[in-house]
């Protein structure tokens, strides 16, 4: 059992995230140790973090989300690992909530995310009010071995909610939005071996613009809901086109 921050390290995997690492590292500074794993990284993300004193940065290749997290994780030098992304900032209510929290090895422990398309937050589409489980004990478990949309195994494990958010800045931009769908269905087609067509991959897409458009609420969103709901389309058809490609070796 514990209540200090002193025994939970922040573990954050990031590349190429100059734009946006110095909130992120803003909203951890009363934390004594955050670990930076770096993928590939060509621009100043480094530089602005070496000014951190609690950061500690390491670098290494990118192998998917959740073995890369892992691997980011081992040079942890606590047990409790708080996982969050480059993109995401901490709330103040959330960082009182984990100075008070008293931890136990067989719960993990979730809070709010939300998310943002530039600076405006997203409020429907699917993406409001999302929980995620980010903290946990890395002697009790870790991430599954997903290359994309990895999550914490939390089998025979308690979930307790934690107050506050994170905020999400997930897209900055129209190319930041591409380029994260792109990489995100590759990642998915590697990942899967089961059988697709030009045919599933336009239904799948069809489906989901509907469902997130429209029974999730995304026209509510404005711009930012068709936006979201076009381009995760997209990347449903592209990713069941890829995986289709992929099987039969075209």
């Amino acid at each position: 059992m514990s209540n200090s921050l002193s025994c939970i390290s922040v573990v954050i995997i990031a590349k190429n995230s100059e734009s946006i690492i110095k909130r992120c590292l803003n909203s951890l500074i009363d934390f004594r140790e955050v670990i930076l794993y770096l993928n590939d990284c060509d621009d100043k993300t480094k530089v602005v973090a070496s000014s951190y004193q609690n950061v500690k940065i390491f670098e290494g290749s990118f192998t998917g989300f959740a073995n890369t997290k892992k691997k980011a994780i081992s040079y942890a030098s606590n047990d409790w690992i708080l996982s969050i992304d480059s993109d995401e900032v901490l709330s103040a209510s959330l960082i009182n909530s984990l100075k008070q929290v008293s931890l136990n090895t067989n719960t993990v422990y979730s809070f709010q995310r939300i998310s943002y398309y530039k600076k405006k937050k997203i409020k429907f589409s699917g993406l409001y009010n999302e929980q995620v489980v980010r903290l946990f004990n890395k002697q009790t478990t870790n991430f599954d071995n997903s290359l994309v949309h990895e999550k914490v195994n939390r089998t025979d494990l308690s979930v307790v909610v934690l107050n506050g958010y994170i905020d999400h800045f997930t897209y900055l931009s129209i190319s930041d939005l591409i380029q994260k769908t792109d990489s995100y269905s590759t990642l998915y087609s590697n990942q899967h071996t089961k059988k697709s067509s030009p045919l599933i991959a336009i239904v799948k897409s069809l489906f989901f613009f509907i469902k997130t458009y429209i029974f999730r609420l995304g026209f509510l969103d404005g711009y930012v809901g068709f936006l979201i709901a076009y381009s995760g389309s997209t990347g449903v058809f592209y990713k069941y086109l890829k995986l289709y490609e992929k099987n039969d070796n075209l």
